[in-house]
């Protein structure tokens, strides 16, 4: 099985390499930049140059692959180039016979459109992926608990006891390790079974603030509390990573749920169903907290 993977240098993808190295599969990494080539081969694929805007590019190293990991970058200057980006890696797959496309949406997808760009492009991918006539599975992750370790939340944690989140503490969440998802998208790429299917995916816990709190004591072994974080110090915080347009649409959508009366959800009850058909072993947050204590 040789397996082409997109967005191997980010958190969200980067643990499909170790995933797909457990069941033999040959790996191959596109990345934009060189400087990803050590990373990625210390990691165990072969890392390619490609610009997911350049289609010709994208066909040629898609030649001779069996199945695609695809995931549209997150920051995007212009998040609708997202869409002509996927256009590049489904067309590539319909083109050179690739048996299956298995795309890591970053979040659950909306039933409709809601006026956000990242948000509603997603969904035109969505009826891109299912006109094309290739194989596919999506992965709708919820939040990642590698969330926890951005500039946002991990000094918080280091500095103050404070594990920093800017949603309220009543919210429950069922927060999900990256390594988890990357394991979901693997099993999916070899589950012959799976031609048009679609999974929503969570933790198998779902916490509100102060239980969330508690789990990551119990991991890293001393008290943090939860700070449920004000959305405009978030944004803040997060402006040179996404711009100011960005993160001010990202506060904004923080506010609405500090004024909300209802929470949407962010946890799948059902999830021993998916489990039946992809088979992962979970990661509690008290173990991801335990394995990942020194980076805070």
């Amino acid at each position: 099985m040789k397996i082409l993977v997109f967005g191997a240098t980010g958190s969200q993808q980067f643990n499909v390499i170790g995933e797909a190295k457990k069941k033999g599969a040959e790996v191959i990494a596109a990345t934009s930049s060189e400087n990803s080539f050590e990373k990625l081969a210390q990691a165990g694929a072969t890392p390619v140059l490609a610009n997911l805007a350049d289609a010709d590019k994208i066909n040629e190293i898609t030649k001779g692959i069996d199945a695609i990991a695809f995931m549209i970058p997150v920051s995007l200057p212009n998040p609708f180039d997202g869409l002509q980006y996927a256009k590049n890696v489904i067309d590539a797959a319909k083109l050179n016979g690739v048996k299956k496309l298995v795309w890591n949406t970053s979040a659950w997808l909306e039933s409709q459109k809601i006026g956000s760009p990242l948000d509603d492009l997603k969904l035109d991918v969505q009826d891109y992926l299912k006109d094309s006539g290739v194989d596919y599975v999506t992965i709708e992750p919820t939040i990642y608990m590698e969330n926890m370790m951005g500039p946002f939340c991990a000094p918080f944690i280091t500095n103050e006891k404070k594990l920093a989140y800017p949603t309220p503490e009543a919210m429950p969440i069922g927060w999900i390790a990256s390594r988890d998802v990357s394991a979901f998208v693997v099993e999916a790429i070899y589950n012959e079974d799976l031609k048009a299917d679609n999974f929503k995916i969570s933790g198998l816990e779902n916490l509100k603030g102060n239980d969330l709190a508690s789990a990551f004591s119990n991991g890293v072994g001393e008290e943090i509390v939860y700070y449920p974080q004000k959305p405009q110090e978030f944004g803040d915080i997060l402006k040179p990573m996404v711009g100011e347009a960005g993160a001010n649409s990202v506060a904004a959508y923080y506010e609405s749920l500090q004024n909300a009366t209802e929470y949407p959800s962010k946890f799948n009850p059902n999830m021993s169903e998916v489990l039946e058909k992809l088979p992962v072993k979970m990661t509690s947050l008290a173990d991801w907290a335990s394995e990942n204590k020194r980076f805070f």
